[in-house]
């Protein structure tokens, strides 16, 4: 039997507490490997806003529609959120090795939010706008993708420790006091969930930007076998 997609390209799945420097990393391989990785589309029930296409910020659906792709299973992750259905459907992600591209899933743990980073094809700034955010409890979604066919890889990046990651939160100034403490509480138990579960292949530390994105470069591209 040949090999699926998914065996060819596996997708990979990258997560880590907020502050750990994922955004720039993955910014950094992206801009570094062009053609290598894509981002899957996921589904929501809201209404397209102005210049947004079906296909590409989103996989507009009515609500029977989704609620009938839950029930057959079909989607990695599903919640409500601000009143609409969002979801990143198993298809998406094996549509995009369906491309030749291997699948990036940007997993947000913190303050028990799943993010789905959405659009491969519009440049780094455009899929950073448009990030789903799905609810979800913990480490639920890295359990789920687990679960799936997909055969991802798993990678963990890691602020060096929690005083460390503190200081970055609060030199980002972008959170207030009560934000700032849901954070670290929540990396508390994302990290003890990396260390000490058997989900996660690799775990990079970032104490330093250049060899953290050296260390995740090296894991990802896997001498030019990408895990396959």
């Amino acid at each position: 039997m040949a090999p699926s997609a998914t065996q060819i390209h596996r997708p990979i799945v990258i997560s880590g507490p907020s502050g750990s420097g994922k955004s720039t990393i993955l910014k950094r391989l992206f801009a570094d490997h062009p053609d290598t990785f894509g981002f899957s589309v996921s589904h929501t029930t809201r209404q397209p806003r102005a210049g947004e296409q079906h296909g590409r910020e989103y996989n507009f659906a009515s609500k029977d529609s989704f609620l009938s792709l839950v029930d057959e299973n079909g989607f990695i992750e599903h919640a409500q959120f601000g009143g609409n259905h969002y979801g990143t459907s198993v298809k998406a992600v094996k549509d995009v090795a369906e491309k030749g591209r291997i699948c990036v899933l940007d997993i947000e743990m913190e303050v028990s939010l799943l993010s789905f980073a959405l659009v491969f094809f519009l440049g780094w700034g455009a899929v950073y706008s448009r990030i789903g955010r799905l609810m979800t409890s913990g480490n639920q979604g890295v359990k789920q993708v687990k679960r799936t066919d997909l055969n991802a890889r798993f990678l963990f990046l890691s602020p060096p420790s929690l005083e460390i990651l503190e200081q970055r939160l609060r030199g980002r100034g972008t959170d207030d006091e009560e934000s700032v403490k849901k954070r670290l509480d929540q990396a508390k138990v994302e990290m003890d969930f990396a260390k000490n579960g058997d989900i996660h292949e690799k775990i990079v530390v970032n104490d330093d930007l250049d060899k953290a994105y050296k260390e995740v470069e090296a894991w990802v591209v896997d001498d030019g076998k990408y895990g396959s």
